[in-house]
């Protein structure tokens, strides 16, 4: 990966294999414009996707369809200091998996990288509606 940042609390990110480019904006409430997603929000959002990447490793090998899956994610903010105090993740989707299945995929997510990485002090409530 390669960043620069471009000025006006503004960042790109670029994957160097793909090529794929991430922007960053500082948001409105802390001097930003808030035009791209700020920088807690991709952390917000790592987590999201790296427990539905590991949902989907383990949905392969249990020939379980997560595709629909979906997720709303909340961030909650701590302002002093400013940081991540709560990320929120509620999973929906119509799984056709047996309860101990879905069980699996629940503790799969709930122990991705991600998640394991956070400090203890970000609160991880995360629910699952499939």
């Amino acid at each position: 990966m390669q960043s620069e940042y471009l000025g006006s609390l503004r960042t790109q990110s670029k994957h160097l294999k793909s090529g794929e480019v991430v922007m960053s904006d500082a948001p409105v409430d802390n001097n930003g414009k808030g035009e791209a997603f700020s920088p807690t929000d991709l952390v917000s959002s790592a987590l999201c996707s790296c427990m539905m990447t590991i949902m989907g490793i383990l949905a392969a090998r249990e020939d379980i369809d997560l595709r629909g899956l979906k997720a709303n994610i909340t961030k909650v903010m701590d302002s002093n200091p400013r940081k991540i105090s709560e990320i929120r993740i509620d999973f929906s989707g119509d799984i056709n998996a047996t309860d101990i299945q879905k069980g699996k995929l629940q503790k799969a997510a709930l122990n991705c990288p991600v998640a394991l990485s956070l400090a203890d002090s970000v609160s991880q409530k995360i629910s699952f509606n499939f």
